[in-house]
């Protein structure tokens, strides 16, 4: 019994127990719903996370060594790391080289030098350059950028062109 003498059956003691289950469902819905966003939220953050890739700035390669004369034969072709792009190196003749960007202008692939042809190709659209790197044929839009070849004793050097 209450202090002053009520059973718990008057109208403000049956309001102060609703009242209290009334705070209790609504603690009980904010917990609920948070949990709920707080899920959604280690859900998407992830997916938002992979979606956005933080930036890497390119390292600043000007120049780098392709290997050594003797590893490409003439009328042959290999890609090489150029920074964080692919690179062809072309070997036309004994004393004349040739080095472009690898990445097609039209839609990022990889370029190859086809030896049949004596063309570079790209397989993504059946694109086509010529040995100065201009479109011959296919949907690139640009040419390939060019780089400079040189030897330093039996090493082939490819390096921006300034």
């Amino acid at each position: 019994m209450e202090p002053n003498g009520c059973a718990g059956n008057c109208p403000d003691c049956a309001n102060k127990g609703a009242s209290q289950e009334e705070n209790r469902r609504s603690v009980l819905s904010w917990l609920l719903g948070g949990g709920a966003v707080a899920s959604l939220g280690s859900f998407l953050y992830p997916v938002v996370r992979f979606l956005n890739p933080p930036k890497i700035t390119e390292a600043a390669v000007n120049e780098i060594s392709a290997g050594k004369v003797q590893d490409l034969k003439p009328n042959s072709g290999k890609i090489v790391k150029f920074g964080s792009k692919p690179a062809l190196l072309v070997r036309l003749s004994e004393t004349e080289w040739r080095a472009f960007s690898a990445v097609c202008t039209h839609l990022n692939c990889t370029v190859q030098y086809r030896d049949t042809t004596q063309q570079i190709w790209c397989a993504c659209h059946n694109g086509t350059y010529d040995l100065n790197g201009r479109v011959v044929s296919g949907p690139p839009p640009n040419p390939l950028e060019e780089y400079a070849v040189g030897l330093r004793g039996d090493e082939v050097i490819i390096s921006r062109n300034a």
